[in-house]
């Protein structure tokens, strides 16, 4: 019996090897065929990942002097970028608790993308703070067990600890759930549903803990203040959903994959609630600011209203005020309900992202450091090397989600699927 057992557990192990084995040749096959639409797409986003790589070698001989950054203002659109796209992130949780929690079948033919969605998001993250960081080789301090990654006193570590986790949640049970497809075999619950479960709360967490990076910075009193995560949290929610739809209908117009109107009309009423929220807590951050007229709300005024002639952000935070104004409008009408027209709903989708964007971003991350504490204002405006270096971390991460789509949707339809033999 010891004998047969011994022989039973030596044949399953090159059994495993084997499909695997299988599963990532055909997998590599699959990635380099496709429609001249395909083709032309990847291409472009190869370009532009070269175009980026080339502006970040710039800046890597260079250093961050290639950036728009400096002394006083020292985070810049990188990590605008970071801590939008953290919540972007976040916002797949959306797409798995209805999925999950609420046993809705007709979620269980998106959810799979929204977490492809969040893992080429969070590679997107990882790049932002990498770019950002003058020497890269200094990352090696934030790894748990080489660096001195000052855990608990270190918020920075936490958020790392946040991301990463994060990723490997969403890449594990992505990657586990089609490969159980391919081999046409059903997944096991023990293997997938804990973790399923854990990223809903880690997807709060990450963009809570980020929120903390800046709420713990007691020298910058315009991020000092109780509601930056629960506003954090909103805008996730709001522009989350809203690339969301855009990505979902692509998806369903290019590749014929069957999507519901149901998933659209649950993300619009999410992205609703999500963007009134959002406005509402902003209008007590505006409050909080200019209704006691402190000395504190020196870097408000700047944004708001512009400070001693200077007024770089003044038309961009109004910009982002009244397109978010707009988007909830038209949410809240029976434009953006129309069974089958998508025209109005998108039009708030992009409006709600863009103005999300500029809020969360530009709008949030430079006035905290503007007037400096010796009353100086540098204003900020990112170089073109800086820019590119931006576009190709966004080209990377359409390039990443568009090949995981080209693998999950022929796995998801029962197209790429191992033979029997």
């Amino acid at each position: 019996m010891k004998n047969n057992y011994k022989s039973v557990q030596n044949e399953a192990v090159p059994e495993f090897i084997r499909n695997y084995g299988l599963f990532l040749f055909q997998a590599i096959r699959l990635s380099f065929r496709g429609s001249t639409a395909f083709y032309a797409w990847m291409i472009f986003l190869s370009l532009l990942s070269f175009f980026g790589l080339r502006a970040y070698c710039n800046q890597f001989v260079e250093g961050l002097i290639t950036t728009g950054m400096t002394d006083q203002v020292s985070w810049g659109i990188y990590i605008a970028n970071f801590t939008f796209l953290v919540g972007m992130a976040a916002a797949a949780v959306m797409l798995v608790i209805p999925a999950y929690l609420y046993k809705d079948e007709e979620m269980h033919t998106i959810v799979i993308f929204g977490e492809l969605f969040a893992v080429a998001v969070m590679v997107m993250c990882i790049l932002f703070v990498t770019v950002d960081l003058g020497r890269p080789g200094r990352f090696w301090h934030l790894i748990p067990g080489i660096g001195r990654f000052n855990i608990p006193v270190s918020m920075l570590s936490w958020d790392v600890v946040a991301l990463l986790g994060y990723l490997a949640i969403n890449a594990h049970v992505c990657g586990y759930l089609l490969y159980m497809k391919y081999l046409g075999k059903k997944p096991n619950k023990l293997l997938y549903m804990p973790f399923v479960f854990l990223s809903i709360a880690w997807a709060i967490s990450i963009h809570t803990v980020t929120a903390f990076l800046y709420v713990g910075l007691a020298g910058r009193p315009f991020w000092n203040s109780a509601i930056v995560a629960p506003r954090f949290i909103g805008s996730a929610f709001t522009a989350g959903p809203a690339l969301m739809i855009i990505a979902f209908q692509i998806i369903r117009m290019t590749t014929g994959y069957h999507i519901g109107d149901r998933p659209f009309r649950l993300l619009r009423q999410i992205m609703t609630i999500s963007l009134l929220t959002t406005l509402f807590l902003l209008g007590c951050e505006v409050f909080k600011e200019f209704y006691s007229q402190s000395l504190h709300n020196s870097s408000a005024r700047y944004l708001f209203f512009g400070l001693h002639g200077h007024y770089a952000l003044v038309p961009w935070i109004w910009t982002a005020i009244t397109f978010e104004i707009a988007a909830i409008i038209i949410l809240l009408s029976g434009y953006s309900r129309k069974p089958g027209s998508f025209v109005w709903l998108n039009m708030a989708c992009i409006l709600a992202t863009v103005g999300i964007w500029i809020e969360k971003g530009p709008g949030l991350i430079i006035p905290g450091f503007l007037p400096t504490p010796l009353g100086e204002i540098v204003e900020y405006i990112p170089t073109y090397n800086e820019t590119m270096v931006c576009v190709g971390i966004w080209a990377i991460g359409a390039l990443i989600f568009s090949w995981m789509l080209r693998l999950a949707i022929p796995i998801l339809s029962g197209i790429f699927r191992k033979k029997n033999e």
